[in-house]
């Protein structure tokens, strides 16, 4: 069958003269706008129209079915990113909402944290103790070894090759007892500031005035996404608007530049140092359809990167980023 295409004004001049009672199309028609702006009528759509946005009418001219525009490989690429986004932010807030039931089923008040702190630090001092008493072993071990050596060379005499073995062996040993403590300084740096988080924490959950004017779940719920440097948007242009504004944001608190820059995503480059901090902020719908901003900070892959991620500095960060949105949007 050959493709029959109109203008647009044919057509409308075809369904004028058919008049009320008539249908307007014999059968399924297309309707897309080409690339010179021109809107094209078709009972076909040609390969090399597939790619625009076009409307199915049926056979009394009315829209049936909408096929959107075919998207390019950044579009799809940046489509993905997001929906990456949205996909850890939303398992974010699920894992916040199980560490808050069980923080708040696990401690009564602020002093039971406390205690459990003190004594959680008193268990890793000992064990970093044990690791400085080993090390206290092995040197004096050296000591002996070396003076063992040193009479012999003294005296004229050859340090046996066994003993020279032994003293390597034992600076091996002191540099192994070295490299326990720092894993046990690190340790104790890493679970106190994640203590600390919790103490935060749960001060936010039990203290907040908004507990006794709503719901507890409700009230979890609004807290989360706080804490998580979530912002809903009231209407989608006051999102975009808010996005423009953030870019302040990121430049003042990242430590890495951002590489992408478009009306859904401001995507920070990938932190390369323990002391980076990568910002990014992503314009999302939840499960209800409404617009929201997202921040996502990234810190290094490294025991380093993930204390500076849990430290109160981040957590300052994310506090930050709600009041400076309205602020800039004047709310």
């Amino acid at each position: 069958m050959q493709t029959r295409t109109f203008s647009v004004s044919l057509v409308l001049i075809c369904c004028l003269a058919l008049g009320h009672s008539q249908p307007a199309f014999a059968k399924k028609m297309y309707k897309w706008v080409n690339e010179k702006g021109e809107t094209i009528f078709s009972d076909q759509v040609p390969p090399e129209q597939s790619q625009h946005r076009r409307e199915a009418l049926n056979e009394k001219g009315r829209v049936v079915e909408i096929t959107e525009q075919a998207k390019t490989k950044e579009q799809q690429a940046m489509d993905n990113r997001l929906e990456a986004l949205r996909k850890a932010q939303e398992k974010i807030i699920e894992q916040q909402k199980a560490n808050d039931k069980v923080l708040l089923s696990t401690f009564r008040n602020l002093d039971d944290m406390q205690a459990s702190l003190y004594a959680t630090m008193q268990s890793l001092d000992s064990q970093r103790n044990v690791a400085q008493g080993n090390l206290k072993r092995v040197e004096l071990q050296l000591e002996t070894q070396q003076k063992q050596a040193g009479t012999l060379e003294r005296n004229g005499k050859k340090v046996p090759q066994a003993l020279l073995d032994d003293i390597k062996k034992t600076e091996a040993q002191i540099q192994i007892a070295y490299g326990e403590i720092n894993k046990h300084i690190e340790k104790k740096n890493r679970v106190k500031a994640e203590f600390e988080a919790d103490i935060e924490r749960f001060k936010f959950l039990t203290q907040s005035p908004e507990d006794t004017a709503q719901g507890a779940e409700q009230a979890t719920e609004h807290k989360v996404a706080d804490q998580l440097g979530l912002y809903n948007c009231a209407t989608e242009a006051l999102c975009i608007q808010a996005l423009g504004s953030v870019r302040e944001f990121i430049k003042r608190h990242a430590t890495t530049p951002i590489d992408t820059d478009t009306d859904k995503l401001l995507l920070g480059r990938a932190p390369a140092n323990d002391s980076d901090l990568s910002l990014s902020v992503s314009r999302i719908e939840d499960e209800n359809k409404k617009q929201q901003l997202f921040l996502d900070i990234r810190c290094r892959e490294s025991s380093l990167g993930a204390e500076l991620c849990a430290s109160q500095k981040v957590r300052d960060i994310r506090a930050a980023f709600r009041p400076f949105i309205e602020s800039a949007v004047g709310k």
